[in-house]
This record gives C-alpha cells, structure tokens and sequence, in this order.
C-alpha cells in the first residue's frame, strides 16, 4: 500500500495548531506551550518570551516569567544541539537523557585539558573536589550568580586561557566552565536572570532544589527517552524526513533511525519523499483558519526543519538566515514565512515583507506589528543572531 501522500497545506494546517498559532488554538498556559513545539530555544533569551507569547490567547512578558521562575512549569537546560532550552520538567529529562548525557564525557574532557593546560596538576581532581562544594553553597543559598559563586569560593576562580597564543583567546575563571559541566551533568540549573528578562546573564540553583517534584534533571532510560523524544517530535513538526529529526536533535543517524522505529513512526511522502508522522497520527488534518504572527529569532516554528522550502521560499532564505544555520525574526501568515522584522531603537517594530500580500492580509500583518509593538513597550530588545535581512531593517 503506498504512503499517504501529505500536502504542504495539510502541513501548514498542522503547524497552525500544533503549534498554537491559529487563533483558536492559542493558550495562556506556558508549559503547554512548550510542549507543543516540544520546547522552547533559549539561546536567546528573547526567544522564550516572544514565541510564547505569540500563542497566547493574552500575550503577556509576566506570565512567561512567572511559569519559568514563580511556578517552574518550566526550567532552561543545555540539550539538543548543545544549545539552551526551555521545557516542562518531564521534557527536560527526557531531551537531558537523550541528547544531553552523551556531551557530558566530552566537555568534562575539555575542563580537564583546559584545567591541566593552565597549571592545574590533576583536572579530574580539581573538577570532583570543586562540585559538591559548589552544590553545597547553591543549596544553602537557593540561588546564586557566577560571581556570588566565585566571591565565596575564590579559589575556584582559577584563570583559564581558553586559546592561548590565538586572536580571539580569552581568560575565564574555572568556576565558570565548572557551571557549564554542571549543567550538562544535569546537578544545576539557570534559573533568574541576571537583570531583566532580556538578560542572558542567570543565576543558579541546585537542579533538585529547582525542579518542581524535587527529582532534577536525571532519571530517564536513554533509548526510552530518544523514542519519547521522536514521539513528540513528530506530533510537533510531523511529516518530517529522518534528516529533519536527525539536524533538530544532533543526533548520529544510527540514533535517529532507532528513535523512530521506537517511537512506531508511520511512512508518509511529502513533495514526492518520504517523510514520518506519529504512529497514531496518520489521519488528515485541515482548517480553513488564517493566521498572522511575528515570531522571533530561533523560534521553533522557524528552527523545526532542515527542509524549509514548503514554508520559506528559497530565493529568501539567506534573507533570513545566517551561515550557522539560526533564523532571524519572522513574519508568518497562514503557515509560511513572508518576511522580516526587527524593533529600531526608538522601539518601532519595522518589518519587510519578502512578498506581496491581499490588502487585507497586509493590514493585519500591520495590526500585528502595532501589537507586539504595544507589548514590548519601553524595553528594547536585540537578536543575539541577527539576520541577514536586518541592516536593511534597522538602515
């Protein structure tokens, strides 16, 4: 029996309630959300804000701060592609059991040689004795900075040249990249920014103090949570192709093919390939809804496939994207990218279009732009990836 073949409206369609952007699928739940598009980047701390944001049925900057930091619906991890993420706790372990675990072994390698390089005798030493002192003081303090960390344990401030003898070397103290093992062991967490919500500077606390049952990050079995994960996945950005999944994750394509026999992934062909949906997900999806949304850099919609061409045309994308592969701010209507958008510093949202809409699509486009504009307020935000589009933008 052949695949069902897929259209790229039905796919459109799905994006526009999986992903909480159709009008009547929007949600004031923060953690649903998330789950929706799997989790939320965080490499940019505007992300998180502003792709929640765009589905909420009330789009509000306090609410988002209130489900990461007041009832910790959510929590920031290091996970796929070595990037930060912002999930649901049940996410969270189970992106950190099947991306994150296998980073751990080498970044503790690279804290060793750097450690051993810079005039530490015995790194492995250095590193297990610097933990549980650093966990012990997260735990009687709830919460601390970088620095508070370094000002109360100085001698785990050791310089670290990070390229020594290169232009671009730079000095760190150890302390710093022992937060980043940490992290990727899963024993820590960022948790408050350092300064306001556009900060990407953040306090931290002991993941089983943070997290909201109290169990951290660790737990999950790694091939239940790769299956888990795929499964997900594919409700969020199914049909997708192996190799969608495969670059979303960073995964090996050994990984990739096992997560999605676990996950019972059913074949279906999109533009004539093949393409996966979730075992229980083959059945058509359609809606007649029309949609506008201003979503930023990184967000999930714009990240979820290496394959963009059914939803960004090509002879844009370089427009929107820059070499390493991170989109810029979008401008979405009915399920593909029309163009660009950036805030100029006396806050206006300005934005291009890539191409020509109906009038009345282009008027709500506008009314879009006056929203998030009304939103943002007197805080300014930038993209930590700008894109190409954005001199233009900001001329």
């Amino acid at each position: 029996m052949a695949a069902r073949a897929i259209t790229i409206e039905e796919r459109r369609a799905r994006v526009a309630q999986r992903h909480h952007l159709a009008p009547a699928a929007r949600s004031d739940d923060v953690a649903r959300i998330a789950d929706g598009v799997v989790a939320l980047h965080s490499s940019d701390p505007v992300s998180v804000y502003l792709s929640a944001a765009a589905r909420m049925a009330a789009p509000s900057i306090d609410a988002v701060s209130d489900a990461l930091y007041a009832d910790r619906s959510v929590v920031r991890l290091h996970a796929m592609r070595r990037t930060l993420w912002v999930a649901s706790p049940d996410v969270a372990r189970m992106a950190h059991a099947a991306a994150t675990v296998k980073l751990v072994a080498p970044e503790r390698r690279r804290l060793v040689k750097l450690l051993e390089d810079n005039g530490v005798d015995d790194g492995e030493a250095w590193i297990a004795a610097a933990a549980p002192r650093i966990l012990d003081l997260l735990d009687a303090a709830g919460e601390a900075t970088t620095r508070e960390i370094g000002e109360s344990l100085p001698d785990l401030r050791h310089p670290i040249a990070l390229a020594p003898g290169k232009k671009y070397d730079q000095t760190v103290s150890a302390h710093t990249r022992m937060l980043t093992l940490l992290g990727f062991e899963g024993d820590v967490i960022r948790t408050r920014p350092v300064g306001t919500w556009v900060s990407g500077q953040y306090r931290w606390a002991h993941a089983t103090r943070w997290m909201p049952d109290g169990r951290g990050l660790d737990g999950d079995d790694a091939r239940a949570a790769a299956a888990g994960l795929a499964r997900r996945w594919l409700r969020a950005f199914g049909p997708a192709t192996e190799a969608d999944l495969q670059w979303w994750t960073g995964w090996t394509a050994r990984t990739t093919r096992a997560a999605l026999d676990d996950a019972g992934a059913v074949a279906v062909s999109v533009d004539g390939g093949d393409a996966w949906v979730g075992g229980d997900d083959a059945d058509a999806v359609s809606t007649d809804a029309e949609w506008v949304a201003f979503l930023p850099g990184l967000d999930p919609a714009t990240m979820g496939w290496k394959e963009r061409s059914w939803y960004l045309d090509r002879a844009h994308a370089n427009r929107l994207f820059d070499r390493n592969g991170n989109g810029g701010p979008a401008v979405w209507v009915d399920g593909r990218i029309v163009g660009s958008w950036m805030q100029r510093p006396d806050g206006e949202i300005a934005y291009t279009l890539f191409t020509k809409l109906p009038r009345q699509r282009a008027a709500e486009v506008e009314a879009a732009a006056a929203d998030l504009q009304a939103l943002l307020g007197d805080t300014r935000v930038s993209v930590r990836f700008p894109p190409p589009v954005a001199a233009e933008l900001l001329a």
